[in-house]
């Protein structure tokens, strides 16, 4: 059975935004924008926001960096996921995963299908583990971000979501690097 848990309190998560692209600000930044207020509409805390430039290193850098805070759970990309040659995001961010979470990309694109049809594969959106934190890799546009968090990630970051949800298997993330210092 699907739904919230009621009977079962919300725990906030904290959440960076990371905006790639080479034109937006924090003024214009429709996407990053849209995600900040589901995250805090939702109860959860926005750690950091930051907007980079489309190069493999400066995102990889700061992803990198918030994985390794400890306030921050949880990542969200948004941009960079096309195919211009300017798109690198999942470039950059795909060879930290410690775990790629294949099924991620597999629902968002079956969501998108029923907004946009088969345009839906001009994206590669990604997600996986690094540093036992989560990070979603989205396209840039307000409305791919909309569907991600209405139809993905609100229900997965809430603990209260069952039949099972990403917040509850938080404090097992640790348990693959834990493993691998003994």
């Amino acid at each position: 059975m699907t739904g919230l848990d009621n009977d079962k309190p919300f725990i906030p998560l904290g959440i960076a935004v990371l905006t790639v692209s080479d034109s937006r600000t924090l003024a214009d930044d429709k996407s990053g924008t849209t995600l900040a207020e589901r995250i805090e509409k939702a109860g959860h805390r926005l750690v950091d926001r930051a907007i980079v430039p489309d190069d493999r290193d400066r995102i990889a850098n700061q992803v990198r960096a918030w994985t390794q805070a400890q306030d921050i759970d949880v990542v969200i990309t948004t941009g960079g996921t096309g195919f211009t040659g300017r798109d690198v995001t999942p470039e950059a961010i795909e060879p930290l995963f410690d775990k790629r979470m294949d099924g991620f990309s597999a629902v968002f694109h079956r969501i998108s299908y029923e907004k946009i049809g088969t345009s839906t594969i001009q994206s590669r959106a990604t997600a996986g583990l690094i540093n036992a934190t989560f990070v979603f890799v989205l396209p840039g546009s307000p409305g791919a971000c909309k569907d991600a968090w209405d139809g993905i990630l609100g229900q997965q970051l809430d603990y209260r979501h069952r039949p099972c949800n990403f917040v509850e298997i938080i404090p097992r993330l640790e348990e693959h690097l834990q493993r691998g210092k003994g």
